[in-house]
């Protein structure tokens, strides 16, 4: 169990480590920065398009919102800037 959280703690460093690169390479669209601008700015507000105390759909959009708008903008950025930004955090990690 211990485990399996340290390795989706470190996949989801590395997952973050890769947003902040595509954010900041210039072959990425406007529209696709602005979207995983708004994703990662979704998931640290302090509060919710619909309040975390109304059962199951509190905590839905945040599981439903946040993936939508980081798949939308993933397909919007080519391939090869997304593969490129991957391996540079890659080689981050091991520094």
């Amino acid at each position: 169990m211990i485990s399996k959280l340290k390795v989706l703690s470190r996949n989801l460093k590395r997952e973050v480590t890769v947003y902040k690169l595509v954010l900041s390479d210039k072959r990425t669209p406007r529209l696709a920065k602005f979207l995983l601008g708004l994703a990662i700015g979704y998931a640290f507000l302090p509060f919710d398009l619909i309040p975390d105390f109304i059962p199951v759909l509190g905590a839905l959009d945040d599981v439903i919102i946040i993936p939508i708008l980081v798949f939308v903008a993933l397909k919007m950025i080519p391939p090869e800037v997304v593969q490129d930004c991957r391996l540079r955090a890659g080689k981050l990690a091991f520094q």
